[in-house]
């Protein structure tokens, strides 16, 4: 164990409970705790939403999906990169709007406030869906945060599960979304700099050796130097479709990204917003797939047992211990921004949907504040054991979230922007065929022959669609 690595780490460590403590002093509203009070600039919500969307998934699943897979692993990218364009131009601004029309915090709130005919339906079912899949999506956080402390410091993985929850919870309980998202800016800015700086060293080492990517990647064979993953016809189609179908579920149905777009104070805040997220976006995405390719040139596809370590694995091998360090904060900074906002909105829809609106229990801002924070402890628990439990890669985890939440949500999002037809009926339609077929594909394994994220949000999207049409016109609104 590195004596400079650990240092930096524990003063990363050190600056992220800080900042929670720092706005634990400070009085908050039931608004203030979820969504900010519109007292954050939007450069910083833009990297929080970032660091929010990107998380252990990008710095350890993607760049692990790209060791192991080869170039097919460039669909997934296209469509991520894609559908996080399309959000930021086309929707972001809109729900800025829609939560200063309806005066709320959540995105079940607004559901079931726009809709309010069916608005105590809506309001239960999408909390059910958030707490059910967001509990999931927060133990493969803990667990990429154990994996990464394993490989750099030797530390026993369940032990490294085990402080990434901890800190997690404790600094998004002082400070809720005050905290959340100036550490997630912190960690925005360590993550960019890891994708970036990692494969420009890697590819200067490749450089210096005379090694090819091109031709490694012909070497390792199994489809890695094909665009298809060496698939053909149907096959090939399929492998693109599901790779990427990522797409979809960045269109406007992950809660824990809406809230920093809800969170915005106007329209320039946004488009200032748009411009950084963007840029983030490719730089990170080209970095993580270079990654996987350079670490299949400079080590053979047998450098780790476990795909989702290599990262960790090469930047320990690359650098000096100082930057080994700062890189290595990094990749725990993924797990923990997403972890820390997964937590709050799962909580936001526990204290604020179910607790406050639904049950309408009449409670003041301090107790309302005091159960989001009781709240916070209990799902990071249930997620703590989680990760203990679960056998499955963080991208599996993620990818079944991405489904269950994004494609379940999206249509109804995109539908209740653009279609002034749509109505609460449609609402409920794409929720539950949503929520049904994500869980059928994790039950059955069909997500091995097409991905639950493109059945997911075509199914929600049509049923939306179609139950709108025959439903009866004044259900459109409440």
């Amino acid at each position: 164990m590195n004596t400079v690595i650990m240092v930096e780490f524990i003063v990363y460590l050190a600056v992220l409970m800080g900042i929670g403590f720092y706005f634990a002093r400070k009085k908050m509203s039931q608004a203030d705790f979820h969504l900010g009070g519109k007292k954050i600039p939007g450069w910083a919500l833009a990297l929080s939403e970032r660091a929010t969307g990107e998380s252990a998934w990008c710095l350890l699943g993607l760049t692990g999906f790209a060791f192991a897979a080869g170039l097919s692993s460039v669909w997934i990218a296209i469509g991520c990169v894609l559908g996080i364009v399309v959000s930021w131009l086309w929707l972001a601004r809109g729900f800025r709007r829609e939560r200063d029309k309806y005066d709320t915090l959540t995105l079940p709130d607004y559901f079931a406030t726009r809709y309010a005919n069916h608005g105590t339906f809506i309001r239960w079912f999408s909390s059910l869906i958030i707490i059910f899949f967001f509990v999931l999506y927060v133990s493969a956080q803990f667990s990429g945060g154990g994996k990464t402390l394993n490989i750099t410091f030797g530390i026993p993985v369940t032990t490294g599960i085990v402080i990434s929850a901890v800190i997690v919870i404790l600094y998004a309980i002082a400070g809720g979304f005050f905290s959340v998202v100036w550490t997630d800016v912190i960690q925005a800015l360590l993550m960019i700099i890891t994708l970036v700086v990692t494969p420009i060293i890697a590819l200067v080492v490749i450089s210096q050796n005379d090694l090819s990517i091109a031709n490694a990647l012909a070497n390792a064979g199994g489809g890695v130097d094909s665009l298809t993953g060496g698939a053909i016809g149907f096959a090939a189609g399929t492998l693109i479709v599901n790779n990427f179908s990522w797409f979809f579920g960045y269109l406007g149905g992950q809660p824990q990204l809406d809230a920093r777009w809800m969170a915005m104070r106007d329209d320039n805040e946004v488009k200032l917003g748009a411009k950084i997220a963007i840029a983030w976006t490719l730089l990170a995405y080209a970095g993580a797939i270079t990654l996987g390719l350079a670490a299949i040139t400079l080590y053979g596809q047998n450098a780790v047992a476990d795909p989702e370590q290599i990262l960790p694995f090469m930047v320990l091998k690359l650098m000096p211990p100082w930057l080994a360090g700062i890189l290595l904060a990094g990749a725990v900074a993924a797990m923990m921004s997403t972890a820390d906002s997964q937590l709050l909105i799962a909580t936001s829809s526990i204290s604020e949907d179910v607790i406050h609106k639904a049950l309408n229990k009449k409670l003041d801002d301090k107790a309302l504040v005091f159960i989001s924070r009781i709240v916070i402890l209990v799902v990071g628990v249930i997620a703590l054991v989680l990760a203990f439990t679960s056998k499955s890669l963080i991208y599996t985890i993620v990818h079944f979230a991405w489904a269950g939440i994004g494609c379940s949500f999206s249509p109804a999002v995109i539908l209740s922007f653009f279609w002034k037809r749509f109505s609460g009926r449609g609402v409920i339609a794409a929720l539950v065929s949503g929520f049904v077929v994500t869980v059928l594909w994790m039950i059955t394994g069909w997500d091995k022959i097409i991905a639950a994220t493109a059945v997911t949000f075509v199914v929600a999207f049509v049923c939306a669609v179609v139950v709108t049409l025959i439903s009866p016109k004044d259900d459109t609104k409440s």
